[in-house]
Formats: C-alpha cells, structure tokens, sequence
C-alpha cells in the first residue's frame, strides 16, 4: 500500500461491486444490500484501512449542528477556564458545537490544532491568547475560515482584538492602592520578556505592568518570574529575605501567580494585607479562598458573546471593554490577614 489514502472507489474494486452499493453498506441505505456483498465491502474496508472523509460528508448531509474551534493556551487557569465555558454556552444557542484545543502556548501546537480543525471542517475559529498568530491567520487564509482573536496575541495580525484594555486594568490597580491607600510603594510580580517567559502570556502582563507604572511612575520594581506559579513563588520568597526593603504592596500580573505569591509572603514571616498589600488580576467570580483577592476583572460573558457574534458573522461593533475593580480582602479594604 502507498501512502495515499484509499478511496470510496478503492473499496469497490477490492469488493468488485460499484461505488454506490460502497455507500449503501457505510450509510445504512437508502437501498438495501444483501448479506453476501455486504460482507464482501466490510471485508474491503478492513483490508485497506478505508476511514470516510468527514470533511465530504459533512458537505452532502444538512445538519442542525455546525462547528467551530476554539484555541486557548491553558486550561487549568480560571480565566480561560471561565471562556470556555461561556463560549460553549453562547455557542450551544446558536446550534454550534465547539471542538476545544489546548495550546500552551506553544506556537507549534497552536498550528496543529488549527490545521486539525481546518480539516474536520469547523466553520470558523476562535483563538484565545495566540502565540503564532501570523501562521494561524495564514492557514485560516488559505482555507477561508473566519478567524476571531480573543484575550491577546503574540504576532502582527491585520485584524482587532477581542479583549479588555489590559493597561488600563493595571492602573485601575495602582490607583486603588495609591489614590485609597495612600501607596506608592509598589512592586510588581511578573515577566514579559522572552527571557523571563518561553510558554506564557508575557505580552498581556507587559501591558499590565505599563498601566502600573503609568500610576505609580516608571522606576517601579519588577519581582521577575516565568509566570508559573513555582517560579512566582521562588522569585517572591527570593525578594522578601530579611534585611531587604519589603514594599509596602505587590501588583501580581497573573492570577495564576496570587496564591503562590501570598504564600511566599506568609512563610516570609508577613501578614496579607497587614504587611503587604496584594492585587491582582481575574480569577473566578466566587473566590472562597482564606482571603478573597482584590482584582481587575475582566467581563467574560460580554467578551465571549462579542467574540461569538463577530466569528459568526453578526454585526458586532469593534471595542475594547473595561475591566472592573473587584475588591476583595488582600488591598486592606477587607476584614482578613494571613
């Protein structure tokens, strides 16, 4: 056998029958076929390995159930975990099924997916985060798929962004702490430079970072991590050795990175926010955590419908949404310590 994939008329040579007896046995009719041939085309179809093409069938048969794809970089984080939920909703309602990739940031992964997609025939897709933007729009190109962006991007696209302004969502942060607290002391627990961070969402951090020090002023020190909550953790406990100066709050760039970071402080010997004041980003709507986290919120059901109606064509205005001042406890508003 050759590398190339067997046909529909494969199959009926190896049968010695015709193509449409071939479709009879795999569709269950419309005509009928007798035991004998029947056999004969199943015996076939082993023998050459036949798989149908999905993408074929698909354009013959008339469906209630489209398809879209939906790329995202990790799963385990609340906030991307929150997208797809909705999304999966929003998309539901509109008789769409939703065919999931989890990328992590990995560009190469992101391709795979999307050419995956590409040819079980999803009707458009939906990239949450993308870390190989130009390839991914380059392919959805070729195979005139629409393409929405959601969160961020790594890579020069002609096209907007679904998303929230992510400086203003750092300022919203350094002017709760300055303008409430009276603090400028700040430090801020992150990494955005391809040194810092290989696999991660450097870029939506950087443009964090940019809103603080659009607040607080550019000389505001950076705790460096590789966005993991190890390396938060590692980097922090690193900062907070006796005899340092400890700054008086830490902005967290991820919220993937908040526990890990309360955690170095509390095995610091310091208390949250007693000692030190900390913020952050996201996170789930209902935290029943020791402390509930002061954050930025980022307004996922109006994004994921946003997104959702661009990618299916509804008329959709193009805007970037405000997030939100979601207090908790860790800024000093609330009753809690650790």
């Amino acid at each position: 056998m050759s590398g190339k994939r067997p046909t529909l008329a494969d199959v009926a040579g190896r049968a010695g029958t015709s193509t449409a007896v071939v479709s009879y046995v795999l569709n269950n009719g419309p005509r009928p076929v007798s035991d004998f041939l029947r056999a004969k085309v199943l015996r076939a179809i082993d023998e050459l390995n036949y798989r149908p093409d999905v993408r074929a069938r698909a354009l013959r048969r008339s469906r209630r159930w489209r398809q879209i794809g939906l790329l995202v970089p990790d799963l385990t984080l609340p906030l991307f975990g929150q997208f797809v939920g909705r999304i999966e909703v929003e998309a539901r309602a509109r008789d769409h099924l939703t065919l999931i990739g989890n990328t992590g940031y990995d560009p190469e992964r992101e391709l795979e997916f999307a050419t995956a997609f590409t040819e079980v025939g999803v009707d458009g897709l939906l990239v949450v985060g993308a870390a190989n933007a130009p390839e991914t729009a380059k392919l959805c190109q070729q195979e005139r798929i629409p393409v929405v962006w959601m969160h961020n991007i790594r890579g020069e696209v002609e096209a907007e962004i679904v998303g929230v302004d992510h400086v203003k969502a750092g300022e919203l942060l350094a002017r709760h702490l300055l303008d409430t607290h009276g603090c400028r002391d700040v430090a801020f627990v992150g990494g955005f430079t391809q040194a810092d961070v290989r696999l991660g969402d450097r870029e939506t951090v950087q443009q964090r970072f940019e809103g603080v020090a659009a607040v607080i002023g550019r000389d505001v020190p950076v705790i460096r991590t590789d966005l993991t909550p190890e390396g938060a953790y590692a980097a922090v406990a690193e900062y907070l050795v006796p005899g340092q100066r400890i700054p008086r709050a830490l902005v967290v760039g991820t919220y993937g990175q908040s526990a890990a970071t309360n955690r170095a402080i509390a095995d610091a010997g310091l208390r949250v926010p007693d000692d030190i004041r900390v913020v952050g980003f996201d996170g789930a709507a209902t935290d029943y955590g020791r402390l509930r986290l002061t954050v930025a919120q980022q307004p996922v059901d109006a994004l994921a419908r946003l997104a959702l109606g661009r990618l299916l064509g509804e008329a959709q205005p193009v805007e970037v949404l405000d997030p939100s001042l979601r207090i908790g406890d860790t800024c000093g508003c609330g009753p809690g310590q650790i």
